[in-house]
């Protein structure tokens, strides 16, 4: 089975794969119902930033150090444009639970920020969050173009039992989840106006 270094060195090596545009057979799929910069309506959905989010986190990539007992997790993705144009120097900011389920609500553990390459790709070194009391299992992000206004909203585990229960829950922002050998390797691929 390959590993999360695998998959990102694969991703940062392949081109913007599209919808619409004929994809190589060992290509990974999209998922269907991930919004798709071909439509006007299907913008990333936004969704509510919680209680706990720390206004001037760090820059910084990896948080696995700040949870050493968490199952490894890499997220990755594009933030692209409606016209599926993809957007350099993007901010991304994203913040989680530990794996028990906890925030730090004292300090920036579990919390940075990045910005998107020159092709629009983005990537965290983290862990797969624990679940918080009366919710799914999920991240929260905050994504900007530059000059453009704030996408607030979070992402979900394809699977989890308490999705259906969850109240804000939505589909359209499950992440495409693959197993590794050293922990789990996510996409989503974020359509910003």
């Amino acid at each position: 089975m390959p590993t999360r270094r695998h998959f990102l060195i694969g991703f940062a090596a392949a081109p913007i794969a599209l919808p619409g545009l004929a994809q190589a057979s060992d290509a990974p799929a999209q998922l269907s119902l991930t919004p798709t910069c071909s439509d006007d309506d299907d913008l990333t959905q936004r969704q509510t930033e919680g209680p706990y989010f720390s206004m001037e986190s760090p820059e910084k990539q990896d948080f696995a150090n700040d949870a050493p007992d968490g199952e490894r997790m890499t997220l990755a993705g594009y933030v692209l444009t409606q016209n599926c144009r993809p957007v350099s120097k993007a901010l991304i900011e994203l913040w989680h639970a530990d794996e028990t389920g906890r925030y730090d609500n004292s300090g920036y553990k579990l919390r940075g920020h990045q910005f998107t390459d020159a092709e629009g790709k983005w990537w965290f070194e983290t862990i797969v969050p624990g679940l918080y009391p009366g919710r799914t299992r999920h991240y929260h992000l905050k994504v900007q173009r530059p000059g453009g206004s704030v996408l607030t909203t979070q992402l979900y585990f394809p699977g989890e039992p308490l999705n259906e229960r969850d109240r804000i829950f939505n589909e359209t922002l499950l992440l495409d989840v693959s197993p590794t050998d050293d922990g789990k390797f996510g996409r989503y691929d974020f359509i910003v106006a």
